[in-house]
């Protein structure tokens, strides 16, 4: 599986971006395409469990997405706050989840969006060091001497 997912992602960092897309969006895309072969190989969907979830999944990732967007935008949010509103998101699409898989792939699906978000920023941090950027740490790390 291992091997599967990392020829899918140098395939995906390797496909040219289309012309009529900026780079970022480009790159968004292609990484949009990497989460969803990760968590499609990751839960085993069949087919038919596919096209049940993806588009639940959507409607979950776009209310992600505000959720923080509002929090960004917001000046007196805390981070309990974020916190407090994606779970709610959670909560609510398990429900929703529950129309096209089964209660245990809901579990793995979360946990396989946490590894997936995870790879993400740690290849991010790789690449920013490769570049010699100076590179956050990982919230919740203790200062670095």
């Amino acid at each position: 599986m291992k091997k599967i997912f990392s020829v899918l992602v140098i395939l995906c960092w390797l496909t040219p971006p289309a012309k009529s897309q900026s780079p970022k969006q480009a790159w968004a895309g292609q990484l949009e395409a990497m989460k969803t072969t990760f968590i499609t190989t990751r839960l085993q969907l069949t087919p038919q469990e596919a096209e049940k979830f993806w588009p639940i999944y959507n409607l979950y990732a776009k209310e992600v997405r505000q959720a923080i967007f509002d929090h960004r935008h917001r000046p007196n949010s805390s981070e309990l706050d974020l916190e407090e509103a994606l779970l709610n998101i959670r909560k609510k699409y398990s429900v929703e989840f529950l129309k096209a898989i089964s209660p245990g792939k809901i579990n793995d699906f979360f946990i396989a969006e946490k590894d997936f978000n995870r790879f993400v920023q740690q290849e991010m941090q790789r690449r920013q060091q490769q570049r010699g950027y100076p590179v956050r740490p990982p919230a919740g790390s203790p200062p670095q001497p």
